[in-house]
């Protein structure tokens, strides 16, 4: 894995390193796009943390947002939804079938 492939593997992990952005995540990939109401009606969480894991996953990549004055509609970014399975089964794999003694 090269030095560009970890760093972009650990921004992707450290944006799903938090189990409401996990949940968030879940609840997108089963929309076609949400706007910010109602990924927010979804859970009970105050608009401007719902706000901040939104930005979290933005900023990685793993979803988009588009503003539609006066909302922003949100949903998974295809591609780089499948960069991030493809680096992190590829960190995982690392060990499939190796005896490990430590």
């Amino acid at each position: 894995m090269s030095v560009a492939d970890q760093e972009l593997a650990a921004r992707f992990a450290k944006a799903l390193s938090h189990p409401t952005r996990i949940e968030i995540l879940v609840f997108l990939a089963s929309q076609d796009s949400c706007f910010f109401g109602d990924i927010h009606d979804e859970f009970s969480i105050a608009k401007s943390t719902m706000s901040q894991h939104l930005k979290e996953l933005r900023d990685a990549g793993l979803i988009k947002g588009e503003i539609e004055t006066p909302k922003v509609r949100y949903c998974i970014h295809k591609e780089n939804w499948e960069t991030a399975r493809r680096l992190l089964s590829n960190l995982f794999s690392l060990f499939d079938g190796k005896e490990v003694i430590c």
